[in-house]
């Protein structure tokens, strides 16, 4: 295996060298680039990547930054999904783009949401107590009618 754009690897990666790895080219830094980052020799990184390590908390938490994700992921945890965190699709993409406006604009679409939450609130609230009602009432006319 050669190591991009060094020389071929005489060890192979283990499994958290390889996320390493993994999340350093995707991020577009080299081995040198990264070490630079976090304070260290490119062979101090290297061996990282290529050895069983023991990195405290706060290298973790340093490297994690550095490469802008969790510490979670780095790690390689998987991290239960948990349904209704957030908007998928359309909605997804349109409140990634609201970020990027200016926070006057961004009031503003809050208060055009709020309102339509309010109002499906309200309209739901209302469908309740109908079927409440409803079921009120038939449970009424079952008990007359069964009491002649």
């Amino acid at each position: 295996m050669i190591s991009q754009g060094g020389r071929p690897a005489k060890k192979e990666r283990t499994a958290f060298g390889e996320r390493l790895y993994l999340v350093r080219v995707a991020a577009g830094l080299s081995q040198q680039q990264l070490a630079d980052k976090l304070g260290l020799s490119q062979r101090a990184y290297a061996y990282w990547e290529r050895h069983p390590v023991a990195l405290r908390p706060d290298q973790l938490e340093q490297l994690a930054a550095v490469l802008n994700i969790s510490v979670s992921d780095l790690m390689g945890e998987k991290e239960e999904k948990k349904r209704g965190t957030g908007p998928t699709g359309r909605m997804k993409q349109l409140f990634e783009q609201a970020n990027d406006l200016p926070r006057s604009q961004q009031q503003k679409i809050a208060a055009v949401l709020e309102a339509f939450i309010s109002q499906q609130r309200q309209a739901e609230s209302k469908r309740r107590e109908f079927s409440h009602a409803f079921c009120f009432l038939s449970v009424f006319i079952l008990s007359e009618s069964t009491d002649r």
